[in-house]
């Protein structure tokens, strides 16, 4: 593929923390829309954002993936999916050749949570403590380990944790089963479990048990 016509070229903005949101799927009808494949959590800040950052799949082995600054001038649910009118995209021959591409958006053009709510990526990489004894969790909690992503499951998310210890001088040692691959624990991210969500510390403290 040698570029996307009607696009502009450019790189994502210096400094921008960009979090991929879906992947487009096709074509939608002959006047230039696009069919979109959100992410958990995906389709509401495409919903809401007016500048997406457009990343080619990889054309063969050592190619460098197009990037491209995209402005979506309507979205709208479609189902399951999305599907969208590019600024520049006029036909269906060029939305087919962003089939593949996939779509992120800069964190800082995510819009404003509600209170109490939090967005699935910023939870990436905080540490996760369970239970050991009654009384002030937050007083009695053993690290489980680090978030290395979030799963929906369709009721609710589902996060998961790379097993760690927590050494005296507060680095982490990362837990190996008897074959030396990385353990991994699966949390249920709901209040009945995950009860308190410390962001600015970077920590979730939670019911759950702690194996070794």
């Amino acid at each position: 593929m040698a570029g996307s016509p009607g696009l502009p070229s450019g790189d994502a903005p210096v400094g921008d923390a960009l979090v991929e949101l879906g992947r487009i799927s096709g074509a939608h009808g002959v006047r230039g829309w696009i069919r979109i494949r959100p992410y958990s959590e995906g389709a509401p800040t495409l919903l809401a954002t007016s500048r997406w950052m457009l990343r080619s799949p990889a054309t063969a082995a050592g190619d460098l993936a197009l990037v491209r600054q995209a402005e979506p001038e309507r979205v709208r649910p479609h189902g399951d999916s999305l599907i969208a009118r590019l600024k520049g995209l006029d036909d269906r021959d060029q939305a087919l050749e962003l089939k593949g591409w996939t779509i992120s958006v800069a964190r800082e053009d995510f819009p404003p949570l509600e209170e109490n709510e939090t967005y699935w990526v910023d939870l990436i990489g905080c540490r996760v403590y369970g239970e050991s004894d009654a009384g002030d969790p937050e007083a009695h909690a053993v690290l489980i380990g680090t978030v290395r992503a979030v799963m929906d499951n369709g009721a609710h998310g589902i996060l998961q944790v790379d097993r760690m210890r927590e050494n005296p001088d507060g680095t982490l040692e990362p837990c190996m089963d008897a074959k030396g691959r990385l353990k991994e624990v699966l949390v249920p991210y709901v209040a009945a479990h995950v009860h308190t969500v410390d962001l600015p510390g970077r920590r979730l403290f939670s019911n759950w048990p702690v194996d070794d």
